[in-house]
């Protein structure tokens, strides 16, 4: 059965919502297939595929390219796209028109914008529009260049600004959040105040749900997160294949 926003708020408390990253259909076959609830195609897409050092890159074209790529899959599994650098912050016409292109051209079924209470009447807007949209608090890693990679809640300042952020984008109308690298504790507590579900990555096991990389699951990537366990070594199993039949083909295919 096809996944909707609904049918994703409604496992909050039933079972742990299962998320994976995808960039084209190949990755997205796999993640749907193995039982993902939602797919995201993660701006993560510039430094996981495309060989950038960072998110900031990717642009809006880019995004509806890849989207499309997992859109053709058919998956099961929830659609939802990332909003690229900046774009939250523009004009509102101009973030509509960005929401909507990620939507009409690209098939994503929803967007995911990261940010916390000073974007709430952007996605309220978004959302009356008809614009599914996934919050994102947090580490952010679109800011990387102003406050860097730091694991968050660590101070009561700090779990003071996290909840506003939480609570503000859930009241504006946002059907899920990401919770990035922020202190487990507080990523439980969080879990247990909002109505809507949490989706952690880096956040311990107190989320309503998990997301990873697909290829850092995979062992696709030779340097995962530490909080990844690679359930397979794709990278080495890769290596090793190409060896064999490089070994093979200059031996004329002789065994």
């Amino acid at each position: 059965m096809k996944a909707t926003t609904r049918s994703i708020r409604l496992l909050k408390g039933i079972r742990p919502i299962l998320c994976l990253t995808a960039y084209d259909a190949i990755t997205a076959r796999i993640a749907d297939q193995g039982g993902a609830d939602l797919i995201l195609v993660g701006d993560s897409v510039g430094n996981t595929v495309l060989g950038m050092e960072n998110t900031v890159g990717v642009t809006l074209e880019m995004m509806i390219h890849h989207t499309a790529a997992v859109a053709r899959a058919k998956p099961n599994a929830l659609i939802i796209a990332d909003l690229p650098f900046a774009l939250a912050h523009d004009s509102f016409p101009n973030l509509l028109k960005a929401c909507r292109a990620l939507m009409q051209k690209g098939g994503a079924q929803g967007v995911k914008i990261e940010g916390g209470a000073t974007l709430a009447t952007s996605i309220l807007k978004l959302v009356d529009a008809g614009i599914p949209v996934m919050g994102h608090i947090g580490l952010m890693p679109q800011r990387v260049h102003s406050t860097g990679y730091r694991r968050r809640g660590m101070d009561a300042e700090d779990q003071k600004a996290l909840l506003i952020d939480a609570q503000s984008v859930a009241a504006a109308g946002a059907f899920s959040i990401v919770v990035e690298c922020v202190d487990e504790k507080l990523a439980r507590d969080l879990s247990s105040q909002l109505s809507v579900p949490t989706i952690g990555i880096g956040s311990g096991q107190g989320c309503d749900g998990q997301i990873l990389v697909l290829h850092d699951l995979l062992g696709l990537t030779s340097n995962p997160p530490p909080f990844v366990k690679p359930e397979a070594h794709l990278l080495q199993d890769g290596i090793a294949a190409v060896k064999r039949w490089a070994h093979k083909t200059r031996r004329g295919g002789k065994k």
